[in-house]
């Protein structure tokens, strides 16, 4: 079993407290791998399960890793130009879970500029498949058929799709349009095994799950 934690302490004392970390671990039946450890100074900054936490002119930023970035865009255009062929609502709903999973992970930190750029980016894949499907089509032509304006917002990649109810309209995730939600730090006093903080636990639960949908 493998686990991912980050320690930040001031100064060079975190190479004298190494030691002290490996004998924590070592007593739980874990050992601390050399391979995998970076000590770096927080200016220089780094990444971690795929956001960078660097220090900016006294203030400390998370923000989405360039690495995590550029992987969702590989792989967004992956899924546009292996679905050339099939129907719209079938790209769009394997585009959907991508995108959506990506900015809900990562929309509790810095991450407004980086949601504009991928929505971009993602509107420039979907405009260059929409013309190599229709190459004796123009461009006019292309945007009435794809491109449409859906409450407010022009540009919106859509379609007509059926379900059990009838028609709908099926668009892709708008990535730009996600709020960021800061994370609220736990208390400190709090624990899990103590019945007193059975409502506190319950109210940050029903907090995170109010921005599942």
């Amino acid at each position: 079993m493998r686990y991912d934690w980050v320690l930040y302490y001031f100064g060079c004392l975190v190479k004298f407290i190494k030691p002290a970390i490996e004998k924590f671990l070592l007593d739980r039946g874990l050992t601390l791998s050399e391979e995998k450890t970076t000590i770096t100074h927080i200016d220089d900054g780094f990444d971690f399960l795929g956001q960078n936490i660097r220090k900016y002119q006294n203030k400390l930023l998370i923000t989405p890793s360039r690495e995590s970035t550029r992987s969702l865009l590989l792989k967004v255009k992956a899924i546009i130009n292996t679905h050339r062929g099939l129907a719209t609502d079938v790209l769009i709903r394997k585009l959907n879970p991508v995108i959506r999973g990506w900015a809900y992970f990562h929309r509790h930190v810095v991450a407004k500029a980086t949601f504009s750029y991928i929505r971009h980016r993602i509107f420039k894949f979907l405009w260059r498949w929409a013309i190599r499907r229709h190459p004796h089509k123009g461009k006019r032509w292309i945007r009435r058929k794809y491109f449409k304006s859906i409450g407010g917002d022009n540009w919106v990649f859509s379609c007509l799709a059926l379900n059990k109810e009838g028609p709908l309209v099926l668009k892709v995730f708008d990535i730009g349009s996600v709020s960021i939600r800061r994370h609220i730090k736990i208390n400190a006093k709090a624990t899990p095994f103590d019945p007193d903080y059975d409502r506190y636990w319950n109210q940050r639960k029903l907090y995170s799950l109010q921005y599942l949908c």
